[in-house]
């Protein structure tokens, strides 16, 4: 068995709101974050506040949790690498209306090619997941992730913007380089984490900018650009209705 890191997180009462804005609005939205928050600290690039993601998305062979069946919309099973690092994360993400729950594994980017189809190689409580609720790498997502922070009544607060999104089909746990279709072009997604109630500081960030949030899964957005694109992609992954995008539920990457 691979030797890992294993991480949890458990947290009560936990909150999730998303948004999508124009891309020519993101700049204003930006400087906002950066006089107010604190950047990251795992963050970089030119303005020290951005960093790369490349995550391998499971899914069932009828798509179960693109079309949120069941317990299969409360979960999800991905794999996920930051950059160019030399280790990657193996996560389950289980959210429901009272918590936010996430168990991941660190390992090394070496060890990926061995993890599937052979899961079993993989850190037991995953491959024994991965096995049970018959799940199979599908779909390849990368994009920049600028990301701030901040202290809220209830805990720490967390605001990113998310953009040049890029998806690809991917069968297989190890990482194409950062290609593929865009998705969600000329738009920024912006995700809110916080515990109990909206911290102060983001009210007023809606309010000055007047926002709505947006049901939104770069998971799903990322299987309908597939879809609607002229590059070669899986059955199971062409007969997906490209109608079912209007019901992308907040439960996303």
């Amino acid at each position: 068995m691979l030797q890992t890191t294993d991480l949890r997180e458990t947290r009560d009462a936990a909150r999730e709101l998303k948004f999508l804005v124009a891309a020519d609005r993101s700049a204003a939205l930006l400087e906002w974050a950066r006089a107010r928050l604190k950047p990251d600290p795992h963050a970089g690039g030119p303005s020290g506040d951005e960093y790369h993601t490349s995550t391998l998305y499971f899914d069932t062979a009828d798509q179960a949790v693109y079309r949120r069946v069941g317990s299969y919309g409360r979960s999800k099973y991905r794999i996920r690498r930051y950059g160019d690092s030399g280790v990657v994360f193996l996560e389950r993400k289980l959210r429901t209306r009272a918590l936010l729950s996430k168990r991941r594994s660190v390992v090394p980017v070496a060890a990926l090619p061995a993890l599937f189809p052979a899961p079993g190689t993989a850190p037991k409580w995953f491959a024994e997941r991965i096995a049970m609720r018959r799940l199979m790498p599908t779909c390849q997502v990368s994009y920049r992730r600028h990301a701030y922070i901040g202290e809220g009544p209830h805990g720490l607060m967390r605001l990113t913007f998310d953009d040049q999104i890029r998806a690809q089909t991917n069968g297989t746990t190890v990482f194409a380089s950062a290609d593929g279709v865009p998705v969600n072009p000329g738009g920024v997604i912006i995700e809110m984490k916080f515990c109990v109630e909206t911290p102060a500081v983001l009210k007023q960030f809606v309010e000055e900018f007047s926002l709505s949030p947006a049901p939104v899964s770069k998971y799903r957005l990322s299987v309908d650009a597939l879809v609607r694109s002229e590059v070669a992609v899986p059955a199971r992954l062409q007969c997906v209705p490209p109608a079912l995008s209007a019901a992308s539920g907040v439960a996303g990457a």
